[in-house]
């Protein structure tokens, strides 16, 4: 699974909702421009939030391409199968759609949706200090996988290799974004002492 994460995918239990930081760090990822669909330059986008609504309501996008950050006017937006078609000004024809093909769309991160208490985007997440009760400092969390049933916290330590956390009430205890820190309660088995 790669380290940067899609966006505003969120779960409960002090998880975070996947957020993947686009080549400039201060850009979200929400979609993918994953191909054309007609004639008219017509993008089919994958989105990659819980909130694939919000296309509708956009009316201008930005999309990165080549490390650049270009942005269109929508002219309209609407639901396809588990896709988003999105005609924007500028791009009329297949060959100019087929130029933005695997570009991300991206929003800065003061337009992410709010999010309950206690609930995070996996980017907020990554690079915290996570330290165990018994332990103290495990190491960092790098990654946050989504195995369905519940998360898993991805742990470099020095002590210990990669550890890997489920993200369950019994063992998350405490995220203080500002200190930078995440307190567990490791399960008996998760690490050898």
């Amino acid at each position: 699974m790669n380290k940067k994460k899609d966006d505003e995918k969120v779960n409960k239990n002090n998880t975070g909702k996947a957020a993947q930081l686009s080549g400039n760090d201060d850009l979200i990822s929400i979609g993918r421009i994953v191909g054309t669909f007609s004639f008219d330059g017509t993008l089919k986008v994958y989105p990659l939030t819980d909130f694939p609504e919000r296309f509708k309501k956009m009316k201008k996008i930005r999309v990165e391409r080549g490390g650049k950050v270009e942005e269109f006017a929508v002219e309209e937006a609407r639901p396809h199968k588990e896709l988003y078609l999105l005609k924007l000004k500028g791009v009329d024809s297949m060959e100019k759609a087929a130029e933005y093909k695997h570009a991300p769309i991206v929003i800065g991160q003061d337009e992410l949706m709010p999010l309950p208490e206690g609930e995070y985007y996996h980017f907020q997440l990554e690079g915290l200090q996570v330290i165990d009760e018994e332990r103290g400092v495990l190491g960092v969390l790098t990654e946050v996988l989504a195995t369905g049933a519940n998360d898993v916290y991805v742990v470099q330590s020095s002590r210990y290799g990669e550890v890997l956390i489920p993200v369950i009430k019994d063992v998350i205890s405490g995220i203080d974004l500002e200190a930078g820190e995440m307190k567990v309660r490791l399960l008996p088995g998760l690490v050898e002492d």
